[in-house]
């Protein structure tokens, strides 16, 4: 999936003003998958989204903690939470259908096999030439294996619309977008008293002091 350009970056701005810019346009790209991913069958539409979250997460681990509010590293967590599990549906999408692949060459092959057995002139096949079979084990074992992946990832899904759901209601967009407005404040003046009993003010490094 192509990322979104970020438009308005300042090479002479600040690096907390960039990074909101750019934390609001991956916020945008994560949200614009929903509601798609929310269905089951949108395989395309999970994955990108996961990409999305990863996107998000990468510049909330540079800046979270140094440019913006608080609430700015629960959501880096959030977003990792959300990007594992998104991971882990992935895994299981790519998963079953190389399973399903290669079982169906198995039980192919020992069709095949079982054909064979059969006399040339033989006018049905007697169903004892497929049992024992040299793959039968291995596709039987990779049914199993497709059984289970499935009932992962529909367990894996379901707790993905619980994320979501909680996500959205805990505010989890608007309150990120108010992080990254908020700036952490920067280091105070000095404050030191001069020996008259006036506040000393601060000069250039390296420019002389001020003789009386």
């Amino acid at each position: 999936m192509k990322a979104r350009k970020v438009r308005g970056l300042e090479p002479e701005g600040t690096l907390a003003d960039n990074a909101e810019r750019i934390v609001r346009v991956r916020l945008d790209e994560l949200q614009s998958f929903i509601p798609r991913a929310l269905d089951p069958t949108e395989v395309v539409a999970l994955h990108d989204m996961r990409i999305a979250a990863k996107r998000l997460r990468y510049v909330l681990e540079v800046t979270a903690e140094t440019c913006f509010g608080p609430y700015a590293e629960t959501a880096l967590k959030r977003t990792k939470e959300l990007q594992d599990l998104l991971g882990e549906i992935h895994d299981c999408d790519v998963q079953l259908p190389r399973v399903l692949e290669r079982m169906e060459e198995l039980r192919a092959a020992d069709a095949r096999t079982a054909r064979l057995r059969a006399p040339a002139n033989a006018s049905d096949l007697d169903p004892r030439f497929a049992t024992r079979t040299v793959n039968a084990r291995a596709w039987r074992g990779l049914e199993t294996l497709a059984v289970y992946l499935q009932a992962r990832r529909e367990l894996l899904f379901e707790r993905f619309l619980e994320m979501w759901t909680r996500l959205e209601r805990d505010g989890f967009r608007a309150r990120l977008r108010y992080a990254a407005s908020e700036r952490l404040p920067g280091p105070e003046p000095s404050t030191a008293a001069a020996p008259d009993g006036n506040r000393a003010r601060r000069r250039p490094v390296g420019s002389p002091a001020t003789t009386r």
